[in-house]
């Protein structure tokens, strides 16, 4: 019998009251696994009533006592690491080594958390100005929300509230409809490890829960990772309703090699960066960028043979390398975009459109495609594929890369393969990508630094996790105060002199 999800408000599971239901597939099989409500205004609505109770005596709780919660929760997380796992590649299908991995940067991001109490330390400067001093600290926003992406349910949602409660915040999340099972594990985990009732809320929906996520006057801010039609939206729709934005969205990761790469590393480098999950990661490798025609020819003789040997599988199949797509309306997306690359006149070296698995023959596998001689003309390079489709591209020389680089929209992430120190050095200068690998394919911030795009593939100006979320989720107060020692008479309307 096929499971029915419910919503996680105010501390306990909430049935979906909405009558609307969407179904919940393992991409394997195709096979629905659970149906899952799709919350209306009203729903959305109880739970930001649930976080805006909740938040006064949250933002009261001193933060070693916040940061005991996520240490709990932390725990929690680690020691059934597995069970989560396993939940991300029944509803994703991403293998089931590729789900761990995903659920131990999250941790990470628990584990940054867990340092609030140092994290919140404002600035304090005696005497400013005769017998003035002056402090400065930061304060939590409110209620909070966040809208995740299917391609890391567990992931994402963990780098986003974990920040965000431990600033003080009371938080709503709002994950993908695609697999939101994860989201539910980790609402019962947070309350089990000591989370007060109302502080953490996840409500299921489409774009209706979105809307009213979005022009709700209690949310205060919203953080956003999705694609970049979506992620424009999400910004412009909730500045427009006086929030505080984060919306992360697409990408076109290149990686250029140099003539005097590794192109040994380089090849293995892009295999797992460009066919990891399936080719659905933001930040995937999906364009490389050969310099000259002979690194061009020995990079396609070296990925042809290493790509064929990629074993595409069921995700619970511990010898699959590569699962299948999260939904067969993606799956035709992304072969469309191969039968697109062809007609455009892009050599086509390894078809992997017509893949069938005996017994998986209603799941949604593609297999690794590889396109040579692709130009910046095509749409298969312009437009963001998210499967498993690696396009190579000739350049002339190192300028011209660069120049084709920073011309492309998206700006999330970019490699460079080479073992001169100074052509490294200059291209992560001159680039205009926000993450940037040197010899490194999928330079994803540890979670005590950042993460973020630039250009479209980022709207907001604060990127995630770090630093950088501990300022997005919350406000800076500059206190100057003063305790005269005797009462001085007259009254002073000229600007204020720290004299």
């Amino acid at each position: 019998m096929t499971a029915t999800l419910t919503h996680w408000i105010n501390g306990a599971a909430q049935p979906g009251a909405s009558d609307r239901f969407g179904d919940v597939y393992n991409p394997a099989a195709g096979e629905v696994v659970a149906r899952v409500p799709l919350a209306s205004s009203d729903e959305v609505e109880s739970a930001v009533q649930a976080a805006a109770e909740a938040a006064p005596g949250w933002a009261a709780t001193p933060p070693i006592q916040r940061a005991r919660v996520i240490f709990a929760f932390k725990e929690l997380v680690e020691s059934r690491k597995e069970d989560l796992a396993r939940v991300v590649t029944r509803e994703h299908g991403k293998v089931l080594s590729d789900a761990l991995g995903s659920v131990s940067r999250g941790i990470e991001v628990l584990e940054f958390a867990c340092g609030i109490p140092h994290l919140l330390r404002g600035d304090y400067t005696q005497s400013v100005g005769t017998g003035v001093d002056s402090f400065s600290s930061r304060q939590p926003l409110g209620v909070v929300a966040g809208i995740t992406p299917f391609n890391f349910p567990a992931m994402v949602p963990m780098w986003m509230f974990p920040v965000a409660i431990a600033c003080g915040n009371t938080f709503i999340l709002k994950p993908s409809e695609k697999d939101p099972t994860a989201a539910m594990m980790l609402a019962e985990w947070l309350t089990e490890a000591g989370c007060p009732d109302g502080v953490f809320n996840v409500v299921h929906g489409d774009k209706e829960a979105v809307d009213a996520i979005l022009a709700h006057p209690d949310i205060a801010a919203v953080s956003f990772v999705g694609s970049t039609p979506i992620a424009e939206y999400v910004y412009h729709t909730g500045c427009a309703h006086g929030k505080r934005v984060q919306a992360l969205g697409g990408a076109k990761n290149h990686a250029v090699v140099m003539p005097d790469a590794d192109l040994t590393m380089a090849s293995d480098a892009l295999i797992g960066a460009a066919y990891g999950s399936a080719g659905e990661r933001c930040m995937a490798v999906s364009v490389a960028v050969a310099i000259g025609d002979k690194v061009g020819d020995a990079l396609i003789e070296d990925l042809k043979p290493k790509i064929e040997s990629i074993k595409v599988g069921p995700g619970t199949d511990g010898e699959a390398d590569m699962g299948p797509l999260v939904t067969k309306a993606h799956y035709d997306k992304v072969r469309g975009y191969v039968d697109i690359g062809v007609e455009e006149g892009a050599e086509l070296v390894i078809d992997g459109r017509d893949l069938s698995l005996q017994g998986y023959e209603n799941g949604y596998f593609i297999g690794p495609c590889l396109f040579d001689r692709v130009t910046p003309d095509m749409r298969i390079y312009k437009e963001e594929i998210f499967g498993p489709v690696l396009s190579v591209v000739r350049a002339p020389d190192y300028d011209a890369a660069l120049q084709m680089v920073n011309e492309h929209e998206f700006g999330n992430g970019v490699a460079i393969f080479t073992r001169d120190g100074d052509a490294a050095r200059e291209f992560a200068n001159k680039v205009e990508i926000g993450m940037v690998g040197v010899n490194v394919p999928i330079p994803v911030p540890v979670a005590y630094h950042s993460f973020g795009g630039w250009k479209r593939s980022l709207f907001g100006d604060h990127a995630m996790h770090g630093m950088e979320g501990v300022r997005f989720y919350t406000k800076l107060k500059t206190v100057t105060s003063r305790w005269p020692t005797g009462i001085r008479s007259g009254v002073d309307l000229s600007f204020p002199m720290m004299s």
